[in-house]
């Protein structure tokens, strides 16, 4: 097979010949003349190959469908048509496969909830196209900064014994057979016979085993699949994702809230600088204020007020809210968005959660009432980052976890830091889906993810 020449550099082969290969994603065709939009899925818009007459196949490219395969030989060179600056023109066309006129995605826009039932097929469609090459850029962009800041890579296991949240909510992994489970006198599960000699899950978080990590080498962030057995099916939960999870030595969550600022300001910068067409796209065709609101928040400096204020205010909103306001709630979608919305107007952080919300690692205050926890929040979300100082003194995290209902036998690992060395630390966490979701305006966690999992996904014809 020749060298191909990728469409995203074509530019640099102005009046040259060329070979591209890709698939049909629109074509045209006259008595004299044929047109053909080529994409090969290194760029988002596609190329415009203009197909003479005298090429030996004429007919049979005409009669091409969506989707086929081809490979191309031709002239680059610049038209000076603003809507079509630069096309080739094809000596030569094979058709390397054929597709058919019953493949499922065809010119007229498509609903994505259909889009969601060939998940397999669906990156074929601009709105996918956009969408997995911002999740890469994303990515790349939140790496770049955590090495471009000192930080340190780590990897925590997927397979683990404890719960980082505490709410239960795990996938058992087991090799025991369901048939025929071992029991105890009290006919519980004998996991002692199982392959890890206990009951073990998947993970919900690497934040317990990131601690360690920071413990030993400073700053250290993990970025990689979390999963929650949470039976929702809202357009914000999926029971598989990835999460982002710096954990900061000798920091405060006041650091760590600039760490969490400056991280998504990069980010979406980032993201705007190298994702123009995809922005665009998603300006025009998903949310058409997307481009101002991510330039606000990355020019906003962001704002932080206490839980306790954040209730007064809301308390004293000329607003009726589902879900009734008062101290001690969990804050609701609606009433984050309203605080960022219509109180600051802008990205907020809010600051020292009741003890009771939030999760047993939290660094208790003095007021004996709340902890150093923070939630970023963001127009037209709500919270984005959450996060926190962790409890560093050894007898109140041991009181915590008791007052929890945690097994405190269950953390003697996590335990040791604090008997060995503690320091203050800080951490938080980007569900990194919900970050795409506010960078493309897509509105459903389903469609960011190229194959999601959640309750009954494997039955769910949607």
């Amino acid at each position: 097979m020749k060298i191909r020449e990728l469409i995203n550099d074509l530019e640099k082969y102005k009046d040259s010949e060329v070979i591209l290969q890709g698939w049909i994603r629109n074509s045209r065709f006259g008595k004299n003349v044929g047109f053909i939009e080529l994409n090969d899925g290194s760029t988002f818009k596609n190329l415009q190959i203009v197909v003479s007459k005298d090429i030996e196949n004429y007919d049979e490219l005409d009669s091409q469908n969506l989707s086929a395969s081809l490979e191309v030989e031709g002239k680059f060179v610049l038209t000076g048509n603003e809507r079509n600056p630069y096309e080739v023109q094809a000596t030569r066309i094979s058709v390397l496969g054929e597709s058919s006129d019953k493949f499922p995605i065809q010119k007229k826009r498509q609903p994505l909830e259909y889009m969601r039932t060939i998940p397999h097929l669906r990156a074929r469609t601009n709105t996918y196209r956009a969408v997995f090459k911002v999740r890469s850029l994303l990515a790349y962009a939140l790496h770049k900064f955590f090495q471009e800041n000192g930080f340190t890579y780590v990897h925590p296991p997927i397979i683990t014994a404890s719960d980082a949240e505490g709410a239960g909510e795990m996938f058992n992994v087991t090799t025991l057979s369901p048939e025929e489970y071992p029991t105890k006198e009290d006919g519980s599960i004998d996991y002692s016979k199982d392959f890890f000699g206990k009951s073990a899950h998947l993970t919900v978080s690497g934040q317990l085993e990131a601690e360690d990590l920071a413990l030993a080498l400073g700053d250290v962030y993990t970025f990689g699949p979390t999963f929650r057995a949470e039976v929702s099916n809202t357009p914000r939960h999926a029971a598989e994702f990835w999460m982002l999870e710096p954990e900061m030595a000798f920091t405060d969550y006041n650091r760590a809230m600039d760490v969490a600022e400056n991280m998504i300001k990069y980010a979406i910068d980032y993201v705007l600088e190298n994702a123009k067409e995809e922005t665009a796209f998603f300006n025009e065709r998903i949310d058409e204020g997307l481009i101002d609101r991510l330039n606000k928040i990355r020019n906003a400096d962001f704002a932080r007020i206490t839980y306790t204020k954040a209730v007064e205010l809301l308390e004293e909103a000329d607003e009726k809210f589902e879900y009734p306001v008062k101290w001690g709630i969990d804050l609701q979608t609606e009433h984050e968005r309203y605080l960022s919305e219509k109180i600051v107007g802008g990205p907020v952080f809010v600051t020292d959660y009741p003890k009771e919300i939030k999760a047993f690692y939290m660094k208790r205050n003095d007021d004996g009432k709340t902890v150093a926890a923070f939630d970023m929040l963001v127009p037209g979300v709500g919270e984005l980052i959450g996060g926190s100082q962790r409890e560093e003194r050894y007898d109140e995290l041991v009181k915590s976890m008791e007052e929890n209902g945690l097994n405190v036998d269950d953390y003697g690992n996590y335990l040791d830091l604090r008997r060995f060395g503690t320091v203050v630390h800080s951490g938080f966490g980007l569900g990194f889906e919900r970050a795409l979701m506010y960078v493309t305006g897509i509105k459903n966690i389903r469609d960011v993810i190229a194959y999601p999992r959640y309750v009954n996904a494997f039955t769910d014809k949607n």
